[in-house]
């Protein structure tokens, strides 16, 4: 079997990985890939414009593709997955109209809305002005988010309406998002501890993944501007037994039905993004695609075959499908460069010591291959996951094994995992 992941970063060269472990599996082909996904057995890299419908197509069928996995949010909402499902070519995501659920937080938030899902108060602008003028109105701290896809950086927490004016003037005047801040939307912020909920789902069909959380500020403690993520640890005891069934059927199974309901019956990895406070439970945003660095961890414990799961969806054939999971702990930690997430430079040799134990698994994310030599091509680097049989050994693990990895300027959050510990 020959399968096509779609994507570049960490998240990619984990899913790639983890496919390319079923025996059955002759080639993962990855578009474009990484230097990781370069150097892994069974997997390839290809130069392919993945945000080309026709491009991506025709390589599926030059050569025999049987299943596309799409990694990033970008070629979700651009559309491929209808274009290559329009091509009879089995593809494991959701239709354009389902990923409005991450492209657009506006559609997002009046979804929740009127389908009853519990969320933050908030307001929708176009506007400079009329954004302003809402601040007057509001308590703060408060939360300013690009209404389009950015990366993961849309989001600024802001402590005071200077805060906020700022944010606002990054956003309409200074073009910080792009396109992405055409629109805004404004909200309360929640307190609580947050907590990633990601399931595979088909139309009416669902089974949730492996619990986790994401470390999304750059600094210890949760200081700093928000990024793509710093780190990740799976499984996260603050979803309790209770939570986790309150968010299936109070959260999950409302989108699901919504979705449907409004004509986007979902296909692919769901990600409610949650906030957590006692048995208050809030989502903060949806993504339509697994999480970037969550994968990394989840994928580590996962012992069932990926491509399986995979397939089933496509085939509308979840509920008879079985998941396994190691009952061990994993935790990832993202190895950044200097300026991230802001500017950073990249093209720096990177020294790689490839004496890893069967515990320890490094994934690339932001690398290329050049001349024999690996180099940095973006924000995210690397993260350095590890297994172990509690949460505080997976963490030491990982951690122990960073120096393994150096070039110059890399930093890292030294906090990942944490606070799990207190309610482990």
């Amino acid at each position: 079997m020959k399968i096509l992941v779609i994507g570049s970063g960490g998240r990619e060269h984990a899913l790639a990985w983890k496919c390319s472990t079923d025996k059955f599996v002759e080639k993962v082909y990855v578009a474009p890939g990484n230097a990781g996904t370069l150097l892994e057995e069974k997997i390839e890299n290809i130069s392919l414009d993945i945000n080309n419908n026709e491009d991506v197509s025709n390589f599926c069928v030059s050569n025999n593709i049987e299943l596309v996995i799409v990694g990033p949010e970008d070629p979700l909402v651009n559309g491929l997955v209808d274009f290559l499902e329009s091509k009879n070519i089995k593809v494991f995501g959701p239709r354009k109209g389902a990923a409005q659920l991450e492209g657009s937080k506006t559609f997002a938030k009046d979804f929740f809305i009127k389908y009853g899902i519990p969320t933050a108060n908030y307001k929708s602008f176009d506007n400079h002005h009329d954004a302003l003028k809402y601040l007057e109105k509001i308590d703060f701290p408060s939360v300013v988010k690009a209404d389009g896809l950015a990366a993961g950086k849309g989001v600024i927490i802001c402590d005071d309406r200077e805060a906020a004016e700022k944010a606002l003037e990054d956003i309409f005047e200074s073009n910080a998002f792009g396109d992405a801040g055409n629109r805004v939307v404004i909200e309360d912020f929640l307190n609580g501890e947050e907590a990633s909920f990601i399931a595979v789902v088909s139309d009416d069909q669902i089974i949730p993944l492996a619990t986790s959380q994401d470390h999304k500020a750059v600094g210890d403690g949760d200081v700093g501007l928000n990024t793509g993520g710093m780190g990740a640890y799976s499984p996260a005891p603050v979803v309790t037994d209770e939570i986790h069934k309150r968010v299936i059927d109070e959260v999950m199974l409302p989108t699901m039905d919504g979705l449907k309901a409004e004509g986007f019956p979902y296909l692919g990895f769901l990600y409610a993004g949650l906030m957590i406070e006692g048995d208050e439970i809030k989502v903060l945003e949806f993504n339509c695609r697994f999480g970037d660095p969550e994968t990394q961890p989840i994928m580590l414990r996962l012992e069932s075959s990926l491509t399986n799961l995979c397939l089933d969806a496509v085939n509308k054939k979840l509920d008879a499908h079985q998941i396994e999971w190691s009952s061990m702990h994993s935790c990832g930690v993202v190895l950044a460069s200097s300026g991230y997430p802001e500017d950073y430079e990249t093209n720096i040799e990177i020294d790689i010591k490839n004496h890893f134990s069967e515990n320890e698994k490094l994934f690339h994310a932001g690398t290329k291959f050049i001349d024999n030599k690996i180099l940095t091509s973006g924000g995210r680097v690397f993260c350095m996951t590890a297994l172990g049989e509690t949460l505080e050994i997976a963490i030491d693990n990982a951690y122990n094994a960073i120096p393994k990895i150096n070039f110059e300027g890399m930093f890292f959050r030294n906090d990942i995992g944490k606070k799990g510990l207190k309610n482990d």
